[in-house]
C-alpha cells in the first residue's frame, strides 16, 4: 500500500546490543487517526523499537518513513521537531523545578527587552493553565515536581507530549501509575487526539486496556514482529498466545501453599507522618500470601515502608513470632529477616550503571566479603548465575548493565537481590507493575513457591484480579485506615472496591 496511507512506516528495523539482537527486521505501519497498540512480553523489543523511532537509539538496519519521507533522527529533539513525541515508561522529571518549567523545558516562552531575552513566566503560567484546562487536569503549575504523587507526574508527562502537537505520540505504559479515574481521563484525551488525526502508539501489558482503546494491535516476540491485527478481532486468550507462543490455561497458578501459625503481627500501628495511616492491625501466617488492596492515596506504600524502617512510627507494635521488635531503619529490618521490593524500581531499586550481578548482591554484601575485606567475586557470580536461571532473567550475561534490560527483567533482578538475603517476611509493593502476562505468571509461581517454603508474603497490588488470584487473605485500606480483611476465596472485586472507597 502507498506510503501516503500511513503517517509512519517502520521498515526492517534491526538493533543489536552486546550479546543479543534486540530487534530483528521489524516492520510495522501506523495509520493516522488510529490507536495502534504494541504488545509483547518483557524483552520482546517494544521499548527498544520506540527508542529507535524517537532518536534515542541508532538502528543498525532498516528505515523510517514519516509522512512519505524517509527520516533519520540523531536525537530526540529532531524527532520532536519532526512531529513525534514520546511518554517514557520510566519517569525522570526534574524534581526541584516547577511543574510548568518541566512542561516547557527547552522551549520556554520569552519576552525581549532590546537585545536581552528573558523567560516570560506569566505567559508560561497562562499556557500551562490553558493546557491543563483543555486536558481536564488539576495540577498547580508552580508547585515543585518533587511534591507530586507518581500518578500526577505521569499525568504531567502526558500533558507534555500533547503540548508538542505531534503527528505521532508514543505512550509507553502510560497508565502504570494512574488511578481508575485518571485512566478514564487519559482515554478521553486519546480519543480526542485520534479524532484530530493524531496517531497514538500505545504500549501496555494490560490486555483489558488494549481491547478497550486500540484500533489495531501489533504483537512482538523475541525481537520480531509476529503480526498486526484488528483489535475487534482479538480476545485475551489470542493475545496471550501470540505474545508468549503458548497457551496459558489460567492467569494464575494453583495455590499449593498451606498457611500455618502466625509469624508477623502489627498492632495499632500509626504513622508519625501527618495525614498518613493510623491504627492498623493485622497478622500474617507462615506460608501465607497476605494481600493489601486499596486505591492510590490509601497509604499502603507508606505502611510497608514504615514496617521496613523507612518512615517513623508514632505508636503501635510490631511482633515477630510473638516478640515485640523495634525497626527504625532498613538494616534493622534486614536483621529481623524482613525484605522490601519497592514500587518504583528506577527511583528506589536499580543502580542503572552497575551490572546485573552487582545489583543482585547489593543487599547482602557482607556475605561476599572475604578475609581481607574484598568482595569474593566468584561467590557473587555463582549466586547471580543461580538467580538468573531460577528467575529466568533475560540478559546476555551477569555483567550486563541493568539499565540495558527490559523493565520486567530489571524487576526480576530486584527480586533476586532480596531472595539472596533469605528473608522470612517478604514485602512486595506492586511486584508485577509494568510486567507482561507471561512474566507475571512466572512471578506468581515464585510468590506461591516462597509461601510454600514457609515465607510470609505481604503483597500490595492495585490489580484486583491479582489480589484475588494470588492472595490467601486481603486487607483493604482507604484514607490510611484498614476497612476490612477478607478471605480471598470468598471475596469479590465489588466487595474490595466498596471497602476501598468506604471513607470517600
Amino acid at each position: 500500500m502507498a506510503d501516503e496511507n500511513y503517517v509512519l512506516r517502520i521498515k526492517d528495523i534491526s538493533k543489536f546490543f552486546p550479546g543479543v539482537q534486540a530487534l530483528n527486521q521489524v516492520s510495522i505501519d501506523i495509520r493516522p487517526g488510529t490507536v495502534h497498540a504494541l504488545m509483547g512480553e518483557n524483552g520482546a523489543g517494544k521499548s527498544t523499537l520506540m527508542k529507535c523511532i524517537f532518536g534515542i537509539y541508532e538502528p543498525d538496519g532498516g528505515e523510517l518513513i514519516l509522512d512519505g519521507q524517509k527520516v533519520h533522527f540523531n536525537d530526540s529533539k529532531q524527532a520532536l521537531d519532526a512531529g513525534i513525541s514520546m511518554i517514557h515508561q520510566e519517569l525522570l522529571p526534574i524534581p526541584f523545578r516547577s511543574v510548568m518549567e518541566n512542561l516547557w523545558l527547552g522551549r520556554f516562552p520569552k519576552h525581549s527587552f532590546g537585545p536581552i531575552k528573558l523567560i516570560d513566566h506569566k505567559k508560561m503560567y497562562a499556557d500551562t493553565m490553558d493546557l491543563f484546562k483543555d486536558l481536564e487536569m488539576d495540577i498547580p503549575p508552580r508547585i515543585w515536581v518533587r511534591e507530586l504523587s507518581v500518578s500526577k507526574v505521569q499525568s504531567l508527562e502526558i500533558a507534555k507530549a500533547v503540548s508538542h502537537k505531534s503527528k505521532v505520540i508514543i505512550m509507553d505504559e502510560p497508565t502504570s501509575s494512574l488511578t481508575e479515574h485518571e485512566v478514564a481521563q487519559l482515554f478521553k484525551i486519546i480519543r480526542r487526539l485520534r479524532d484530530q488525526g493524531v496517531a497514538i502508539i500505545y504500549i501496555s501489558h494490560r490486555i483489558e486496556e488494549i481491547l478497550t482503546i486500540a484500533d489495531e494491535v501489533s504483537i512482538m516476540r523475541d525481537g520480531r514482529h509476529i503480526g498486526t491485527f484488528s483489535a475487534k478481532n482479538l480476545t485475551t486468550d489470542r493475545i496471550i498466545n501470540y505474545m508468549v507462543g503458548r497457551d496459558l490455561t489460567s492467569r494464575f497458578p494453583p495455590k499449593t501453599n498451606n498457611p500455618g501459625e502466625v509469624v508477623f503481627e502489627v498492632r495499632g500501628l500509626t504513622s508519625a507522618m501527618p495525614r498518613s495511616f493510623k491504627d492498623i492491625s493485622f497478622s500474617v501466617r507462615r506460608g501465607e500470601v497476605f494481600g493489601i488492596g486499596g486505591l492510590v492515596g490509601a497509604q499502603r506504600t507508606e505502611l510497608v515502608e514504615s514496617l521496613f524502617g523507612l518512615r517513623p512510627i508514632e505508636s503501635g507494635h510490631i511482633l515477630i513470632k510473638g516478640e515485640k521488635v523495634t525497626i527504625k531503619s532498613p538494616p534493622q529490618a534486614k536483621e529481623k529477616k524482613l525484605a522490601l521490593v519497592t514500587e518504583e524500581r528506577r527511583v528506589t531499586g536499580i543502580i542503572p550503571m552497575r551490572s546485573v550481578k552487582d545489583n543482585m548482591i547489593l543487599a547482602n554484601l557482607k556475605k561476599y566479603v572475604g578475609t581481607l575485606g574484598l568482595i569474593n567475586e566468584g561467590r557473587g557470580e555463582q549466586d547471580a548465575q543461580s538467580s538468573i536461571k531460577t528467575l529466568n532473567v533475560k540478559t546476555p550475561s551477569s555483567k550486563t548493565l541493568i539499565r540495558d534490560l527490559s523493565g520486567g527483567n530489571q524487576q526480576k533482578v530486584l527480586f533476586a537481590r532480596w531472595f539472596l538475603t533469605e528473608p522470612d517476611i517478604l514485602m512486595m509493593d506492586e511486584p508485577t507493575r509494568g510486567i507482561d502476562v507471561g512474566a507475571k505468571y512466572e512471578i506468581y509461581n515464585i510468590i506461591i513457591e516462597l509461601a510454600k517454603q514457609g515465607k510470609c508474603i505481604i503483597m500490595i497490588s492495585s490489580e484486583m484480579p491479582e489480589l484475588l488470584g494470588i492472595s490467601d487473605r486481603i486487607m483493604v485500606m482507604c484514607e490510611g485506615r484498614a476497612t476490612g480483611i477478607l478471605e480471598a476465596k470468598d471475596a469479590t472485586q465489588e466487595e474490595i472496591m466498596r471497602l476501598a472507597t468506604k471513607f470517600m
